[in-house]
């Protein structure tokens, strides 16, 4: 049953990078690119943690591939908030 669960998450979490890579492709704007590299990442991450065959993630290393997937998201948002910055003018 934990397979199909994660087989489940896995799947929509790569429905959603192709739908945000999709927006990135029409905008061209990074956030969706993030986004879709986040999810991406996260789908990944739940196909190899149902191939590997652990019981537990107690690994620091799924913990590492989620922060990287939470931090581009978070990054993704700061950069969107932030002021744009003005170009030198020659």
């Amino acid at each position: 049953m934990n397979n199909i669960l994660t087989g489940a998450i896995a799947m929509a979490s790569t429905v959603i990078a192709l739908f945000f890579l999709r927006f990135w492709r029409n905008t061209r704007d990074r956030f969706f690119l993030y986004f879709a590299l986040s999810f991406g990442i996260e789908g990944a991450h739940r196909v190899y943690s149902a191939l590997s065959y652990q019981e537990s993630e107690d690994s620091p290393l799924h913990y590492l591939i989620r922060l990287l997937a939470y931090g581009l998201i978070l990054w993704a948002i700061l950069e969107k908030n932030l002021p744009e910055r003005k170009k030198p003018q020659d």
